[in-house]
């Protein structure tokens, strides 16, 4: 079989490397872990060794290279998965595309404004732009646990890859002290009780890399 690498930059602030990271780990795929910490002397050339974009996360098996923490996802979910990554049921499923390429190409403002940086508690002031991210990924969360709650804890019942694209935004509402209504509030619960995301933590916190720029607020 051939091997799986997966590089990814610091725990504490890849909120990319998490996607892909936590997508492999819940389907059991074994792979090698590749870190390459951010803003250091040799991290343009680290990456580049691995990645044509520059970006993490990369996946390389074999010949193969995928530099996309979705195209990631989806070629797991296919060549190891059996396509259990996403919701068996089709409208299910073309909801949770949906809103997983909601993810991967919106919430600018989200994004911008309240990086991901776990062992950080901050305070912030969100511009309207942020506020409507905010309030978008609150009603994603609430239509998809409104409708699937039955089938398990997660947003589409059980574990899909679109939990996966919105476990950083756990940890960003967790920094800033978002409010979070009942449903998003039980969510939440359930990302940061997942063994998998426990670990990512516990290896995030034992990290002692600042990156300046992922630095925003005051200390709550």
């Amino acid at each position: 079989m051939t091997d799986t690498t997966l590089v990814i930059a610091n725990k504490n602030y890849s909120s990319w490397s998490l996607r892909a990271w936590l997508f492999l780990r819940h389907v059991g795929l074994r792979f090698h872990e590749v870190r390459i910490g951010l803003g250091e002397p040799a991290t343009r050339e680290r990456i580049a060794r691995y990645s044509p974009s520059g970006r993490v996360p990369v996946l390389v098996e074999g010949a193969l290279t995928v530099w996309d923490s979705l195209a990631i996802c989806e070629y797991v979910n296919e060549a190891h998965a059996g396509g259990s990554g996403w919701p068996a049921d089709r409208a299910a499923r073309a909801e949770a595309r949906a809103v997983s390429a909601e993810m991967h190409s919106g919430f600018q403002g989200l994004r911008s404004e309240l990086p991901m940086n776990i062992r950080a508690r901050r305070r912030v002031t969100p511009s309207a732009a942020a506020q409507a991210d905010i309030a978008r990924v609150l009603a994603i969360w609430e239509h998809c646990r409104a409708r699937h709650a039955a089938e398990g804890p997660w947003l589409f019942g059980r574990f899909s890859i679109a939990d996966a694209m919105y476990a950083p935004v756990v940890f960003r509402f967790q920094t800033y002290g978002i409010t979070l209504p009942a449903r998003a509030a039980e969510y939440t619960k359930t990302m940061l009780a997942d063994p998998s995301v426990q670990k990512w933590v516990a290896e995030a916190r034992a990290e002692i890399e600042v990156v300046a720029g992922d630095e925003i607020g005051e200390p709550a």
